[in-house]
């Protein structure tokens, strides 16, 4: 750490800075992220580009009595070490360490708790309309990027402020481009009237002294056509309309000017916009260079910017994904790829770059992506929708009424489904199996290995209605040929005895079929003895015959799967057996009713049995 640095402990060791000294501590912040990021990853781009942001917010506003939300909080790690957590941000992301995003229970600087996109503003409102009924004179932020504020709730929230009397500033964070510097004399020129506290007190006495009416209506609209000529070009308009005083563009990563324009805004009353580009990896050469891959980039070399890459014995599902959906395309015109902003995240770059006319990536909208993916199948189309599965949870209504309930033939496909590791609760897919199962006419399968991704993506293709929800885990597959394997169709609702056994009759869904093999041969070798094990393949509709062959046969069952154990695979056999009134014991392995917590992905699925040694120890205690 730099000298500045040892020395700032909390939001208060900032009151007395300098601006050259803030600049400098930016600076130390800056490289601290980098060492401790290329030894434990997280994500860097954007906690660079936002520093300066964060570095005047807590300068200039008395936190935490004043509220910064952050959305999503990728953008977040420089809040975190100047709030008490500096030295616990070593162990950022890891088993007991601290979140990678913002947490009320973490912190008291932690106003609200994020991790799902375009949340920030509905959330500072809130915060700063309590703080209102109340009495107190609390401030209220949201930082927000000019990515996730393409999210529906992130307008919502927009609209719902700027109709309000909200003490509120959104400050957006615009990496995705630099400062036009044929209007700089411009913008500066309008951001020095615009926060001048003697032109907002007579504006607002104006207002006063006018009251509601048509006249107000009438100065109100001449004066935003003055006002809007002058900041058209800045993309003020928009924010005008709605309701808010939009202020800016300023270069959020110049430290003065942050200051400068913080201590102007924040004694302003109001909705207010502040307009800052930033530089995503700013100050980080390689993380400037290629933001994308910079934005979680894994272990490196701090000095040279390499990347330390760990040796693939797989394939990862995601590019099997991208592959096979590039064949499907080639071979039915029909088909066409959506995603919510994840293309390469989820392997969908690779239609985007080989059939660009059949890729669309609507956003951070997963709302969106279902129901236009769903008008794409009304039109003809045969689409398949990617989706992570933490993320699905937001398109809940959207999977129902406009894909379900008319019977579309959507395909989608939730990528980083169950254990997902060190990103933590937030972004845990536990919930997808339960929440998917009860709809009505929905297919949901999870593939136990790559080949049979590949089939069910083929599969779903054939099918003439209804969701086909396809679901699979971050990470690397079983190492299978799939790319040799040919397309099979796969009976929908059809399932598979993948060997016979005694006593214990294994029922898995995903990918623990291997695991589950791998635990028969070990107590095989052990006590002479080895259950059998089914690969489910289909959660619904589920295989009756199989079903009944294992309860017939094998007095004890046991389910499999990474997902919640109430209402997922555990649940919809328990159901089954209860309603013949059968009498087998039936226990599971999954994840129980609670929520799971950051540690990385190969220790969650040993806490809850979902490897080796797990199974093997239920065989021990019930052969």
């Amino acid at each position: 750490m730099g000298k500045l640095l040892d020395k700032v402990n909390t939001p208060l060791d900032l009151k007395g800075l300098s601006i050259d000294e803030l600049g400098t501590l930016c600076a130390e912040l800056r490289e601290y992220m980098v060492q401790c990021c290329a030894i434990n990853p997280g994500h860097l781009g954007s906690s660079l580009g936002a520093v300066e942001l964060i570095v005047g917010l807590h300068h200039v506003y008395d936190t935490p009595s004043d509220k910064i939300v952050f959305d999503v909080g990728h953008q977040a790690y420089a809040h975190k070490i100047l709030t008490g957590r500096k030295e616990a941000f070593s162990a950022c992301r890891t088993h007991e360490g601290i979140s990678g995003f913002p947490k009320i229970s973490e912190s008291p600087y932690d106003a609200f708790g994020v991790g799902h996109s375009s949340t920030s503003i509905s959330a500072a409102l809130g915060l700063a309309e309590a703080a209102r009924l109340q009495g107190r004179k609390d401030k209220s932020v949201a930082i927000i990027g000019d990515g996730a504020l393409t999210g529906g709730l992130a307008l919502e929230g927009l609209n719902n402020a700027g109709d309000s009397l909200a003490d509120i500033l959104v400050i957006i964070n615009d990496n995705n481009q630099s400062i036009d510097s044929n209007i700089g004399a411009l913008h500066k020129h309008l951001l020095n009237i615009t926060t001048n506290p003697a032109y907002n007190k007579i504006k607002d006495k104006l207002w006063d002294t006018i009251g509601e009416g048509n006249f107000r209506s009438f100065i109100q609209r001449w004066t935003r056509g003055w006002k809007s000529y002058l900041v058209k070009k800045t993309g003020g308009d928009l924010f005008e309309s709605l309701g808010f005083r939009y202020f800016g563009p300023i270069n959020g990563n110049d430290i003065g000017e942050v200051v400068r324009t913080l201590q102007k805004l924040r004694g302003l009353g109001g909705p207010r916009i502040l307009h800052c580009i930033t530089t995503k990896g700013k100050g980080y050469a390689p993380a400037e260079a290629d933001p994308t891959t910079w934005h979680a980039p894994g272990r490196f070399n701090p000095e040279t910017g390499e990347r330390i890459i760990s040796e693939r014995r797989a394939d990862r599902y995601q590019d099997v994904f991208g592959e096979v959906l590039v064949q499907l395309a080639r071979q039915d015109s029909r088909v066409v790829g959506i995603t919510p902003a994840m293309a390469t995240g989820c392997g969908m770059n690779r239609l985007a770059a080989q059939i660009p006319e059949r890729f669309f990536d609507v956003g951070i909208e997963e709302e969106h992506a279902v129901t236009f993916s769903a008008g794409l199948a009304a039109g003809g189309m045969r689409p398949f929708c990617n989706i992570y599965s933490a993320f699905s949870q937001r398109a809940y209504d959207q999977i129902i009424h406009d894909v379900a309930l008319q019977k579309l033939p959507v395909v989608l496909c939730f990528d980083r489904a169950g254990l997902v590791g060190e990103d933590g609760a937030t972004h845990q897919g536990a919930f997808d199996l339960a929440a998917y199962r009860s709809i009505p006419g929905a297919v949901v399968s999870a593939p136990c290995d790559e080949i049979e991704l590949k089939n069910l993506m083929y599969t779903a293709l054939q099918e003439k209605e209804g969701p086909f929800i396809i679901r699979y885990p971050r990470g690397m597959g079983e190492g299978k040929p799939w790319r040799e394997a040919p397309f099979e169709k796969l009976p929908v609702g059809k399932g598979e005895k993948v060997q016979d056994g005694e006593k214990i009759a294994v029922l898995v869904l995903g990918p623990f079929v291997e695991t589950a093999k791998a635990a028969a041969e070990k107590i095989r070798m052990e006590k002479g003895v080895s259950p059998a094990i089914y690969n489910i393949r289909y959660l619904k509709p589920l295989d009756q015959d199989l079903l009944e062959e294992a309860f017939s046969r094998y007095e004890t069952i046991l389910t499999v799967e990474d997902g919640v154990l109430k209402g997922g695979l555990n649940g919809a056999v328990c159901e089954w057996a209860a309603e013949r009134r059968l009498k087998n014991d039936i226990y599971g392995i999954g994840i129980p009713d609670e929520f799971v917590e950051q540690d990385s992905q190969k220790n969650q699925r040993a806490v809850y049995g979902l490897d080796i040694e797990g199974i093997c120890n239920f065989f021990e205690k019930h052969l």
